[in-house]
């Protein structure tokens, strides 16, 4: 029998997946930036150079913009260095002054500062869509308060994520700062689409499976593989970026080369996560629900898809078209992976019908 699903049902998932849509998708123009070397694009936050609209000629700015904005990033730099001395995070702010690029301002660039603010611009967009599916959310707050508080959490590190960026850019794209913004990300993505998959309870079929532990397990350890894979392939990143600083951005072909250990222990832990994934692929495709048996076949693809990038970077001068794809992927194999391991738990146990009403609203 159909169940008809109310209309605050259908209004939070769609709002849901909208946000978990733009995230990826500022996940993708992340990797632009990267990619293209506009992460100081914009040497402020959140203005650029100062102006809500940014400048399109360096006539536009002050003849002394660089030492302008180089004092204003250490002055910054210097208030947030005292501050994790405190928090006893010495290490890490004595690294912020350490990095090699810290009193490095980059000439202006008309198209580097643009595709940076068109980051910014779908970051705020972000932050609106959450604030929505907050607000979508409150629908649940008698029924179901699990998913209000995992949209506000959404929506509170969604905050928190707009603050790491910009200290980001006043660190002058620190690698432990980078690091930290992206494992945030993976983490806002899990509990978005957690909460738009619970909203659903009630409201869909579920083909029952056997429950498996074994499973479970290999399932998780398939998605903490990813996550670490994700954050060693960031580091990875910084060390391409700072051989690229280092001669120019010219010689593409000499980059892989001259990264260090870190880069051949993530081509070699790929290995570890493909024989994972192909076992928890094999193991999905025994279940009876199509619907896990669809998503094996999706990481599978994924996986695959992910490693013939990583065979283009290494193997053709690490293409910039190719990095911000690799990344994405990579982070959208994490979600699939996650959204997996959920359904297979919820399908071991057969959800009643929910009782909420059967008319939409």
């Amino acid at each position: 029998m159909n169940v008809v699903v109310p209309a605050f049902v259908r209004r939070f998932r769609l709002m849901g997946l909208l946000t978990v849509v733009a995230v990826y998708l500022l996940i993708l123009v992340g990797g632009v930036v990267r990619s293209t070397g506009s992460g100081m694009g914009c040497p402020d936050w959140p203005k650029c150079f100062g102006m809500w609209v940014p400048p399109t000629d360096v006539h536009q700015l002050p003849s002394d913009y660089k030492e302008i904005y180089t004092s204003q990033r250490v002055a910054k730099n210097k208030k947030l260095a005292l501050l994790l001395e405190r928090l006893g995070f010495k290490q890490v702010a004595g690294n912020i002054f350490a990095h090699p690029t810290q009193y490095i301002e980059t000439d202006f660039n008309a198209t580097k500062t643009w595709i940076e603010y068109v980051n910014r611009l779908l970051g705020a967009l972000i932050g609106i869509f959450v604030f929505l599916t907050v607000v979508f959310s409150a629908s649940y707050w008698k029924k179901d308060r699990t998913v209000f508080w995992l949209a506000f959490w959404s929506w509170i590190l969604t905050g928190v994520q707009g603050w790491l960026g910009s200290l980001v850019v006043s660190t002058n794209l620190l690698p432990i700062m980078v690091t930290i913004h992206m494992g945030l990300a993976l983490v806002i993505v899990a509990m978005l689409i957690y909460a738009v998959d619970r909203s659903q309870k009630g409201f869909r079929e579920v083909v029952a499976v056997a429950a498996s532990p074994s499973l479970i397990f290999w399932l998780w350890l398939a998605i903490f593989l990813t996550f670490v894979q994700i954050i060693i392939g960031t580091q990875v990143r910084e060390q391409v970026d700072s051989v690229a600083f280092t001669v120019g951005y010219s010689n593409r072909e000499r980059w892989i080369e001259q990264l260090g250990s870190i880069f051949y222990f993530h081509r070699t832990f790929s290995i570890l996560l493909l024989v994972v994934n192909v076992y928890v692929v094999y193991r999905l495709l025994q279940l009876r629900s199509k619907q896990l048996q669809r998503l094996a076949v999706g990481i599978l693809a994924l996986v695959g898809t992910e490693i013939m990038a990583g065979v283009t970077l290494a193997s053709f001068a690490v293409p910039a078209t190719v990095q911000p794809i690799h990344l994405t992927i990579a982070t959208v194999l994490f979600g699939i992976q996650f959204l997996t391991a959920v359904l297979q738990r919820r399908a071991t146990k057969v959800i009643p019908q929910a009782t909420y009403p059967r008319v939409v609203a």
